[in-house]
């Protein structure tokens, strides 16, 4: 029985929010998802204590998704097959383990 091939995780830059990381590798394991690449790291209006991951718009192939949390924001891209929907479900289970 072969295993389903693994999505990639894109590391384009050095800084990222804490805690993402481990959650966007987890994600790399859910099968539909082929390419996960954090972007864009800024700073946000309000403060998050905790690590919060919103799928935000589609794109070609897939989702942006934003990740927040204490002042900061950064953007994520996901390229994938799943809905919306899924996507979101993923998401909280990866943000769960």
């Amino acid at each position: 029985m072969a295993q389903s091939p693994k999505g990639r995780l894109v590391w384009n830059h050095s800084t990222h929010i804490a805690g993402l990381i481990a959650v966007l590798e987890r994600l790399t394991e859910v099968e539909g998802i082929s390419t996960i690449t954090p972007a864009v790291i800024g700073p946000a209006r309000s403060k998050h204590p905790a690590l919060q991951l919103k799928v935000s718009v589609p794109i070609r192939g897939g989702f942006k998704v934003i990740a927040r949390k204490g002042k900061s924001v950064q953007e994520v891209f996901v390229l994938t097959t799943l809905s919306k929907e899924a996507l979101e479900k993923a998401i909280d289970q990866a943000m769960m383990q």
